[in-house]
C-alpha cells in the first residue's frame, strides 16, 4: 500500500532493495580466530543427579528415623523385661518364704509327735 503513494521513480529504487537476497555464512578470520573470553559454565543438577541424591537424601534419613524409632523400642522393652524379672524375682522370694514356713511347721508338727 505504501508503494502506491511512492513517486515513480523512488519506485524504482526502492523496489530492487524489497528483492528476497541471500545471506553468506562466512565469517572473517579475525573474528574466527578472536579467543573468546572464558564464562564461568555453571553446571545445572541434572534429573539424573537429582534424582541419585534425591534417593540417597531419602534413604538416610529413613534410615535415621527408623534407627531412633527402633532404639527407642528397644528402650521400652528393655525396661518391660527387667520390670517383669524384678517381679518374678519377688515372687520367687514369696513362695521361698512360704516354703520355709510351712517347712518350718513341718518340722515342729512331726518333733510333738
Amino acid at each position: 500500500m505504501a508503494s502506491r503513494f511512492l513517486l515513480p521513480a523512488v519506485r524504482r529504487t526502492v523496489q530492487p532493495s524489497l528483492t528476497r537476497q541471500t545471506r553468506s555464512f562466512q565469517t572473517s578470520g579475525i573474528l574466527r580466530d578472536a579467543a573468546a573470553a572464558p564464562v564461568a559454565v555453571k553446571k545445572p543438577v541434572g534429573a539424573f543427579r537429582g534424582g541419585i541424591f534425591g534417593f540417597l537424601l531419602g534413604s538416610v534419613a529413613s534410615g535415621a528415623g527408623m534407627y531412633y524409632y527402633v532404639l527407642d523400642e528397644y528402650k521400652v522393652s528393655n525396661e518391660l523385661l527387667t520390670t517383669d524379672i524384678y517381679a518374678l524375682q519377688a515372687a520367687v522370694q514369696r513362695i521361698e518364704n512360704y516354703v520355709r514356713t510351712l517347712e518350718e511347721k513341718f518340722d515342729a508338727s512331726s518333733k510333738k509327735k
